[in-house]
């Protein structure tokens, strides 16, 4: 897979939907019924981070859900790309991006959001052929104002905003020429994760199913 090739798949991906819910799961047993309760509010896309023993197992079990579009978050080696893939994920995201990792995920055919935090790194990843990549993190590295700024000067290039993106402010974000979508926490807090509260989750996504439209 070209990079070119990765990112008109990446941003089919972002298109999905203006948000796509960041997931860290510790037990496989509510990857389903979270992925259920997710593409049911209209959030079809889902980012499960590497974070927890259970990730991968978790991937798999959600690639089976129907409707969804399940990808590995928190990509940081070239055996993350590996393991990801094998376990059924569709799509890859990194907080960075390295050589290394570039090459394998187009190795492996799984398109990534490469993140980039700064010009010089989003310019990089443009120069290789990226013109879809996650700005992170993005109220850390500036916000909506800095991300605006960058519009002008590189307008080939569009994002998906992750990193302390709320409710609250993710309106801001998708208001700009140059996002494409945000990723976030807030539809799956863990609270309601770990209490099985997949109706609750289904009224965030909902709600975040319908921000900048």
């Amino acid at each position: 897979m070209t990079p070119q090739e990765a990112s008109i798949a990446a941003e089919r991906i972002c298109r999905l939907a203006p948000v796509i819910p960041v997931l860290v799961v510790d037990q496989v047993a509510h990857a389903a019924p979270l992925a259920q309760a997710l593409v049911a509010g209209g959030l079809p896309a889902l980012e499960v981070t590497l974070r927890t023993d259970a990730a991968l197992e978790v991937i798999a079990e959600m690639a089976g859900v129907e409707g969804g579009a399940v990808g590995a978050g928190t990509l940081l080696s070239s055996q993350d790309v590996e393991n990801a893939k094998k376990a059924g994920a569709t799509f890859g995201v990194s907080p960075g991006a390295t050589d290394r990792l570039l090459d394998a995920c187009e190795a492996n055919d799984l398109p990534l959001l490469p993140g980039a935090a700064s010009a010089t790194e989003a310019m990089r990843l443009l120069e290789r052929g990226y013109t879809v990549q996650k700005f992170f993190p993005a109220e850390a590295a500036g916000g909506a104002t800095f991300l605006k700024s960058l519009s002008s000067p590189l307008p080939r290039i569009r994002f998906c905003p992750t990193g302390g993106v709320s409710l609250k402010n993710a309106t801001d974000y998708l208001s700009l020429p140059n996002t494409l979508c945000v990723g976030g926490s807030w539809v799956a807090p863990g609270e309601l994760v770990k209490s099985g509260d997949w109706a609750g989750i289904t009224r965030l996504a909902t709600q975040a199913a319908q921000l900048g439209r």
